[in-house]
């Protein structure tokens, strides 16, 4: 909470706004550290958090506040949030969550949602870069969604059907209090047709590459693993290809970074090395990933990319050369890089950055 106050605080002393409040879910969870959300498929949860300054007008030592509706307020109290929130509620019956907050808000606010009178809050920005409870919880969340993942990818046999192994990959996450927002599965013949591979009734046949996001907390970490059963030829190459590929952009992200640089200047980085690997036109097939953490991807790279590149920081690149792909969720700090999905269970490589030093240990195709 030190941390949030801090942020909080800086932030409204800089607006000059006396509170900002969050009702979607991702920054609701990095605000609180619970959950409020009920229906999966609303853009908003069923409460709003907020950080209101002191009555003495400091910005530095303000309240914590949750607003909800009289359903939801005995339950968030006791299950989801810190003792340092309060809670105000209102009638279901009498206001949507847009005019409880503004009833229980000063009128000079921002809210990362539609409240009449306020202004919108960034709240990416806010989230970045990540606080060392945020690492600590990521650590976590990574390596439960490394074991979830390749408990499933080793029991895969060529006649299982995409849709077969993405329920498994469901069903074995949720065991583990994640959410998978996103997961493919393509078989041989849809992991080389399409770069989105939304799993169908189709058999794995020879290989499948299975990727995933997956959350709980509020932070998301992707990742994607290969298992092999009767590779084409073609496969090492392209994948180990993709691998280099990635480690320059995590290498490029270090030293950006350094420099306060642009996203930008880290898809020049990737860019090149597409061009090094002699596949220089892959890049415009597929978004190459980007800044992670209470977003799947927080701003995703691209040639006109100006999101600033921070660390300590999370990201998940995801190169793909037709029919391969590399992609973990590595955290990036000044100094290295640390595979946050990962087992040490999995075959591994050391690949070597493009125009760089850096070495990072890259996951690698499995056969079974």
């Amino acid at each position: 909470m030190a941390d949030r106050r801090r942020r909080l605080g800086e932030y409204l002393d800089e607006t000059g706004l006396d509170a900002v409040w969050f009702a979607r879910p991702n920054s609701f969870a990095w605000l609180t550290g619970g959950d409020n959300v009920v229906s999966a498929t609303a853009d908003l949860g069923v409460a709003a958090a907020g950080y209101v300054v002191a009555e003495n007008g400091d910005a530095e030592d303000g309240e914590f506040r949750v607003v909800t509706d009289n359903i939801e307020a005995p339950r968030l109290a006791d299950e989801e949030l810190p003792e340092e929130f309060s809670v105000e509620s209102g009638q279901w019956y009498e206001s949507s969550l847009a005019e409880l907050v503004a009833e229980h808000s000063p009128e000079s606010a921002a809210a990362d949602f539609d409240v009449p009178g306020f202004e919108t809050v960034d709240a990416s920005a806010l989230r970045q870069p990540l606080s060392q409870g945020d690492i600590e919880a990521y650590r976590k969340l990574g390596r439960d969604t490394a074991a979830a993942v390749e408990q499933v990818c080793r029991q895969l046999e060529p006649e299982d059907t995409e849709h077969e192994a993405a329920s498994a990959l469901r069903v074995t996450l949720s065991a583990r209090g994640i959410n998978a927002p996103v997961v493919l599965v393509g078989g041989a013949e849809r992991a080389q047709s399409y770069r989105h591979y939304t799993p169908k009734l189709e058999p794995l046949g020879d290989y499948a590459l299975v990727s995933v996001t997956a959350e709980r907390g509020g932070l998301h970490a992707s990742m994607t693993r290969t298992v092999a059963f009767d590779p084409p030829e073609w496969l090492a190459e392209r994948f180990q290809n993709a691998a280099r590929v990635e480690t320059t952009a995590l290498a490029a992200t270090r030293d950006v970074a350094r420099d306060d640089g642009q996203a930008s200047a880290v898809f020049e980085a990737i860019q090149n090395a597409y061009e090094h690997v002699d596949y220089p036109d892959e890049w415009r097939n597929h978004h190459q990933g980007g800044a992670a953490g209470y977003a799947g991807r927080e701003w995703f790279g691209s040639p006109t990319a100006d999101d600033l590149v921070r660390t300590p920081m999370a990201y998940a690149w995801n190169p793909t050369i037709q029919g391969a792909k590399s992609e973990d969720t590595v955290l990036v700090t000044e100094d290295g890089f640390e595979v946050l999905t990962r087992t040490g269970e999995w075959p591994t490589q050391e690949v070597d950055a493009i125009d760089s030093d850096a070495t990072v240990e890259r996951h690698d195709v499995l056969t079974l």
